[in-house]
């Protein structure tokens, strides 16, 4: 099988502080993967390595082959932890922004999505609650045809049935020959989906496993090992 993702011997320090520490790691196509450590442990600093919005220290990334750029843009689809989206943007302003920027960018599904959730695709971003506008994030992010999906806590900060309205659309827009790569402290509403799962540690990777080899081999379900190793 192809190789996805590739990171050997990577870096990141920030003056005296290592926050990515010779961090090697391997992703292939097709699975949904938690990236799950406590905070500080350098999820959030390996995302934007990924993406390119960080330049390593040392080390090397390599997304289908090649090194962070213009080109490995067209292949991530990114979704970070913050909003980034303008409040004075209407709904299809946004869309077609979006359409204008990426080729593999799909409004029509986009606007099927907007409307299953009776969202006025003329409505202002700044008239919307916080719920709404995390579901027209994941929407722009998951409209696009992209080889690596990367959500920097997706899920956090919303009430459960936008988590299940997230969740399932992360199951059911994703390419089945791309990945998606979950960052995330909210375990247990998504380990459901999760194929593989890796455990990071002050910028070091401790654990990278399969769901279904953690749960017949340690006899417990990621979220308690999580709990168990990282003490919390």
């Amino acid at each position: 099988m192809n190789t996805l993702l590739e990171c050997h011997e990577l870096t990141k320090k920030y003056s005296f502080k290592t926050a990515i520490d010779r961090l090697n790691l391997t992703l292939e196509p097709g699975k949904i993967i938690g990236l799950l450590g406590p905070n500080g442990s350098g999820k959030t600093t390996l995302i934007k390595l990924i993406n390119g919005l960080l330049t390593p220290t040392k080390g090397t990334i390599l997304i289908n082959g090649t090194a962070p750029g213009v080109a490995t843009k067209k292949q991530i689809a990114y979704l970070p932890d913050r909003s980034y989206l303008n409040d004075w943007m209407s709904v299809s302003e946004l869309i077609q922004f979006f359409a204008d920027f990426y080729d593999d960018f799909r409004p029509a599904r986009a606007f099927d999505m907007l409307d299953a959730l009776k969202i006025n695709p003329k409505d202002r971003l700044k008239t919307l609650s916080k719920g709404t506008k995390e579901k027209i994030q994941l929407i722009l992010v998951m409209c696009r045809t992209a080889s690596l999906y990367i959500l920097d806590e997706p899920i956090a900060g919303v009430d459960p049935a936008a988590r299940d309205f997230i969740i399932h659309t992360i199951i059911n827009n994703y390419n089945p020959s791309s990945s998606v790569l979950i960052s995330t402290h909210l375990i247990a509403d998504i380990e459901s989906i999760l194929d593989d799962v890796i455990f990071i540690k002050d910028g070091t990777v401790t654990l990278h496993k399969s769901v279904d080899d953690i749960r017949m081999e340690e006899g417990k379900s990621v979220d308690t090992l999580f709990r168990e190793v990282f003490a919390c």
